[in-house]
């Protein structure tokens, strides 16, 4: 082998979108924008949860912390974005890489389960609903949540290291917008098949059991809803759960294409457009989604807006 091409990697490039120089200063103002609401609308979500007495319903616990997981889970990625496009600066130390890819693993996993339990609560509150208060409380929540967070740790941190420590020599040039493992994958040199394997293992595991959950939830609902015998009944009905239905097909929709599609010759490409969908996009919308469609929300927020208003005067 040619000399150069055994030099151990120390540091990684993300290419980005490099390959666009006159777009570097419309994708930094777009990705700040995106970044500043996605803090804001998330964080206004988790305050309305917290202070509001009509929002201390299991329903909004679980929303609550969503859009904390939301918020932290963007905060690995994009400030990092920022920075990159900021300075042209895209070099990531061999550590920060990693670290980051642990982070953005972890942070992931009880975002999947997450949407998974909030509609399994939909399904008790729809369904069962004289039995939703005894089965639905404060401790079993905590408990969901505690495992929601806890329970992908050990798997990550293990799939993590991994893939860190397979050889990497040479290239270190990573076609992502962000450290992710397939990209990683690509440029280290050895058989990656069992990583490979891994990846989709975990996939199968964090993606498509809450999926599943989900879609076996929201059919029992959509069963009941049709029996009801009131048009207003079955709409209020349906109406509670289109929000987190629209939030499920941005989040999943997109992280199903970007970890469980075969490898094509254009795959990098759509792996690095997919990401953005549900590192940045989802958590954009969801305060959005559930905000605009939620009479709740609407009504504590002007409360909220009320009380701010009646303080700055007095």
């Amino acid at each position: 082998m040619a000399g150069e091409n055994l030099t151990i990697v120390v540091e990684f490039i993300l290419l980005g979108f490099s390959d666009q120089p006159e777009l570097q200063g419309l994708l930094f103002g777009i990705f700040l924008v995106i970044y500043l609401s996605i803090l804001i609308g998330n964080g206004l979500i988790i305050v309305l949860t917290k202070v509001d007495p009509a929002l201390q319903t299991p329903m909004y616990f679980f929303l609550g912390n969503f859009s904390f997981t939301e918020i932290c889970y963007t905060s690995v990625t994009l400030p990092r974005m920022l920075i990159n496009i900021w300075t042209k600066n895209r070099n990531i130390s061999f550590v920060a890489c990693a670290i980051q890819l642990g982070f953005l693993l972890i942070l992931g996993t009880p975002e999947c389960l997450l949407l998974g339990i909030m509609a399994y609560d939909r399904y008790l509150a729809i369904c069962k609903p004289l039995h939703y208060p005894l089965i639905m409380t404060h401790k079993l929540c905590v408990q969901l949540l505690a495992g929601s967070w806890s329970i992908g740790i050990p798997v990550q941190i293990a799939q993590t290291y991994q893939i860190f420590s397979l050889p990497f020599y040479g290239s270190n040039k990573l076609n992502h917008v962000f450290c992710d493992p397939r990209p990683l994958l690509r440029v280290a040199c050895k058989d990656t098949f069992v990583n490979e394997l891994s990846i989709y293992a975990g996939a199968l595991l964090f993606l498509m059991i809450p999926f599943l959950l989900i879609l076996w939830s929201y059919i029992k609902i959509t069963s009941i809803i049709l029996k009801l015998p009131s048009t207003t009944g079955r709409y209020k009905a349906f109406s509670t759960c289109s929000s987190h239905v629209m939030v499920v097909g941005l989040f999943f929709g997109s992280m199903i294409v970007t970890y469980l599609q075969p490898k094509l010759s254009d795959s990098a490409k759509n792996e690095k457009i997919f990401s953005l969908f549900y590192t940045i996009l989802t958590p954009m919308f969801n305060p959005l989604i559930y905000t605009l469609r939620n009479k709740d929300v609407i009504t504590a927020l002007k409360k909220l807006l009320c009380k701010c208003g009646g303080t700055k005067n007095s």
